[in-house]
């Protein structure tokens, strides 16, 4: 049986396959530190079959760098052992909700999910840290061995929460100030650009102190081509905020970029004056209607090389000024006229004078160099309708208390996952906060009837014990995150009247034995009210608004697993698996590792007397147990799952590990089996 990997994807040796496949002659072998072969790519040759010309040491090129920019990279594509421990008890309807919330340093929680999440993200949101010199910024390690790694990032505490020894506070007087921030962000993006579907969005609230670095990391990890919009957030009501000496701030950003620009595709918002496209031609059921503005203009000043003749229907030439008077201009300029006239943008009339007048034609769904907008709707260029002073009020009231500042508005990322994703889209964010995203997008599948999935992603901080949440009880931010799902999800669900629509069901079905003399046609009518409520209150009820909470750890397995050529032959057969990790724990990590959704449907049953959990129905069959005996392995091969897991140490005796094979070529042989 084939042995399962146990960590996450190795990313550069799946380039290095890559680039096997399309130049075998650049990959070769060499000795690695542990003096065993390993492939390598030899860049000199690769660099021969890439191009003729190549960048020599030292040669001047345009590039964005900093201190640690290679280490960030290459921290971006080392693999982790780290897993993802499933906690029950906090979770909410764990067994039947798609929805995640996983508590643990986000990029180690992104590289566990790269390979099962792999291209199938649709929206990614993240209001990760400013950089004002006041919030933590993640402090990752570069140059660590394997001993210091696990040391690092298992750092919990008695009650379970991670420790913050690894993050410091990025103050501009540490003499890296962007440095540090930079390093942060740059290999959290390139993990998440892994996730993201083919026409997926990544939207990044930023401020002032970083947008233009933020800009560049994502020209260079998304492609500069793939960028949408810089858009402006006014984030403040009244006069703005006070942290400029000169001007009062009250905006923020928020930087979009696709993952391909040309899958995208932006739902947007409505439009004002719908009522004024009225027109149709022969592009209307891929542009819709239009309305006609006049290409001449004035209000923007005469600028010589737009004013030339075009040519109407009957030969005439049309200026944009009479009399030869320097006032008005054209809007285009001639190749965008030429271009214009040739795919039908532009329309020529008429006056009451008989003169000639040229207009564009202004689509509803189509923009004025020929991109379609999906929907009747555009997206706002300026986004001013949701105040961060409100959200924090709304916030408040929900937790009674001032428990979190800075809280992102609902109706913000109400708007943003409006316009982004579908409605059976994934919607992640690894800087979830106090999970505005994932209320957000219970309130949008209650109003819409989607099913759209979150993952939040939250390193557990520890609040300051002299804070209201503190106080309130909160002890990280995570628990402030969860309890404002919980609160949020009955809020919604009050909104949306499920009790009014219980008191409603209880009041007709307590009429059932007061009908009146028309029985029958009475009877019916109630019955088809109650049948409706109920089919109403049910519709409200299967909304998703529970969570599987997850918490990273260190790997299930022992050392051992991983580096069996640094253990003495004896401590070869000692116990592989950690002596605290239950079943349920090494399942998920299998999930991991076989690519399987984390919200995916599992149940557990007794087979033979040991405890087997069967994953989306048989997909995933896996035992943990020990002495597993033959009858057990024939029961579970019997089910013909595509997938079997056991443990290297789970047979009750030989016959067992010699008959395995066997039993399962017989009755499924299809079955990959696999033990760890």
């Amino acid at each position: 049986m084939e042995k399962m990997k146990m960590h996450s994807l190795d990313v550069i040796g799946s380039n290095i396959e890559k680039i096997q496949q399309l130049f075998p002659n650049c990959v070769t072998e060499r000795l690695a530190k542990d003096g065993k072969p390993e492939l390598a790519i030899d860049f000199e040759k690769l660099q021969a079959e890439l191009s003729n010309e190549i960048i020599g040491e030292g040669e001047e090129r345009y590039q964005f760098t900093w201190p640690d920019k290679r280490a960030a990279n290459r921290l971006a594509n080392t693999p982790t052992t780290m897993t993802l421990r499933p906690c029950r008890e906090e979770s909410v309807d764990f067994d039947h909700t798609q929805n995640l919330y996983i508590e643990g340093d986000n990029l180690d929680v992104l590289k566990a999910l790269r390979e099962t999440y792999l291209g199938k993200v649709k929206m990614i949101y993240i209001d990760p840290p400013y950089n004002t010199g006041n919030d933590f910024v993640y402090n990752d390690e570069y140059n660590v061995d394997k001993e210091e790694e696990e040391g690092r990032n298992g750092l919990f505490d008695e009650d379970g929460n991670q420790t913050l020894s690894q993050y410091e506070r990025n103050t501009a007087s540490n003499g890296r100030f962007h440095t540090n921030w930079l390093n942060m962000i740059y290999p959290r993006l390139k993990v998440a650009r892994d996730l993201l579907s083919d026409d997926g969005v990544i939207f990044i609230s930023i401020d002032d102190n970083e947008v233009e670095n933020l800009r560049k990391i994502c020209d260079e990890i998304f492609g500069e081509n793939n960028f949408i919009a810089q858009q402006v957030w006014t984030n403040k009501e009244g006069g703005g905020g006070s942290d400029s000496k000169h001007i009062r701030i009250k905006h923020e950003y928020i930087v979009t970029y696709s993952k391909n620009i040309e899958h995208c595709l932006i739902n947007g918002v409505d439009i004002e004056n719908e009522e004024r496209y009225t027109k149709s031609d022969e592009y209307v059921n891929v542009r819709g209607k239009y309305y006609l503005q006049q290409l001449s203009m004035g209000s923007l000043g005469y600028i010589e090389s737009l004013d030339f003749p075009i040519t109407a229907p009957d030969g005439t030439l049309v200026y944009p000024n009479k009399d030869n008077k320097k006032v008005n201009r054209w809007r285009w300029g001639y190749e965008k006229v030429q271009w214009g006239l040739e795919n039908g943008y532009i329309e020529f009339n008429k006056d009451k004078n008989g003169l000639w007048v040229v207009s564009t034609k202004q689509y509803l769904k189509a923009d004025n160099d020929g991109n379609i907008i999906n929907r009747t709707n555009r997206p706002f260029a300026l986004i001013d309708k949701y105040s961060s002073t409100l959200a924090s009020k709304k916030l408040q009231e929900l937790l009674a208390g001032k428990i979190f500042d800075y809280s992102k508005p609902v109706g913000l990322l109400h708007y943003i996952s409006f316009i982004a994703s579908n409605k059976d889209s994934v919607i992640l964010d690894f800087f979830s906060g106090s999970a505005t995203t994932a209320h957000a997008v219970m309130q949008l599948n209650a109003e819409d009837g989607g099913n759209r999935k979150f993952i939040m992603v939250q390193l557990p901080e520890k609040t300051d014990e002299k804070s209201e949440a503190y106080k309130a009880g909160y002890k990280n931010i995570c628990e402030i995150g969860k309890e404002r799902i919980r609160r949020a999800a009955r809020k919604i669900c009050e909104e949306r009247g499920v009790n009014k629509l219980k008191a409603e069901i209880e009041e007709l079905i307590s009429q059932r034995s007061l009908v009146g003399d028309d029985f029958w046609t009475t009877s019916e009518k109630l019955e088809a009210m109650i049948q409706e409520k109920e089919a109403q209150l049910n519709k409200l009820l299967s909304l998703d608004t529970g969570f599987r909470v997850l918490k990273l750890d260190s790997s299930n397995m022992e050392e051992v697993y991983y580096t069996p050529q640094e253990f003495t032959p004896q401590s070869l057969f000692n116990e592989n698996v950690k002596a605290d990790r239950t079943g349920e724990d090494l399942l998920f990590q299998v999930m991991l590792d076989l690519g399987i959704e984390l919200s995916a449907k599992i149940e557990t049953r007794q087979i033979a007397g040991k405890t087997v959990h069967l994953v989306n129905d048989n997909y995933l069959v896996a035992c943990f147990d020990r002495d597993v005996t033959e009858a057990a392995i024939k029961e579970i091969a019997q089910l013909h799952p595509v997938y079997f897991v056991m443990r290297d140490a789970s047979a009750a005796n030989d016959n067992v590990i010699d008959n395995f094979e066997q039993i399962f070529r017989h009755y499924s042989p299809d079955t990959n089996c696999r033990i760890i």
